[in-house]
């Protein structure tokens, strides 16, 4: 019997999901580094641990399961955050350079699954081997989002605000690509893929940053707590669209 796909769809949801998991993942991922002051190899420690296992039961599950395919994309956004930051900040790379290296680390991904499936579809995902290289791809699209964003408004001095704004726009212009043009439609995924992630992380640091620089200092606590509120709320209409789904599937 053919395995059910494993993943969620790419519809307007995916998308709004995506964007408010990115949030969380850099707010909570600040949370437990900084406002904690864990430090970030602690930070990595902690948040690959709850990856991990995350990832494992979304592996061995048979069916798109709303509620662990988002802890595994919050995970990703989570641990990215940590990961980008000790590249930048604890082995002092920079932004640019953790950005590049973390873009190297996608696009080799990318090629691997490329050069053993001969396309980059990312729905609908069945067997398990495949699953791996797509939350691979993810993890690094995540973390180089950090990287990036953190670039955006730090070191080219955007702002949190210019910031999503400038990586918004780039979003719009790939939607409008997606819909009036014959550009590869895998291709612009992952362009926008890419890009919600920087998207959420200068949003989260608008959420969260001081006033003096640009925030609304909100704190990572109180801006997690909000995120977290939205995407449950996101997982519980995704899952009851998913519940409606079955019966015609099954037919």
């Amino acid at each position: 019997m053919r395995t059910a796909n494993k993943v969620a769809a790419v519809i307007l949801l995916f998308w709004l999901m995506k964007i408010v998991a990115t949030t969380l993942g850099e707010t909570l991922g600040d949370f437990i580094s900084m406002t904690l002051n864990l430090g970030y190899v602690v930070g990595i420690l902690v948040t690959l641990v709850f990856f991990i296992i995350i990832l494992l039961v979304q592996l061995n599950v048979k069916k798109y399961i709303p509620a662990v395919y988002w802890l595994v994309i919050i995970g990703t956004t989570t641990l990215g955050t940590e990961i980008s930051d000790f590249i930048d900040r604890t082995l002092k790379t920079g932004y640019l350079v953790g950005s590049l290296i973390l873009l190297s680390g996608l696009l080799i991904s990318l090629f691997l699954w490329y050069k053993k499936y001969g396309n980059l579809e990312v729905y609908p995902i069945s067997e398990q081997n495949k699953e791996f290289y797509y939350w691979t791809a993810i993890l690094f699209s995540n973390s180089l989002g950090t990287a990036f964003g953190d670039f955006l408004s730090d070191n080219l001095g955007l702002g949190y605000m210019t910031g999503a704004l400038v990586t918004g726009l780039i979003i719009l212009i790939v939607i409008m690509l997606h819909y009036f043009t014959k550009l590869n439609h895998v291709l612009l995924f992952w362009i926008a893929f890419v890009f919600t992630r920087p998207f959420g992380a200068t949003f989260g640091d608008l959420l969260t940053k001081p006033l003096a620089k640009g925030g609304l200092d909100l704190g990572t606590l109180n801006a997690s707590l909000i995120s977290l509120f939205l995407i449950v709320v996101m997982i519980f209409i995704s899952q009851r669209k998913q519940n409606k789904e079955i019966p015609f599937q099954n037919e």
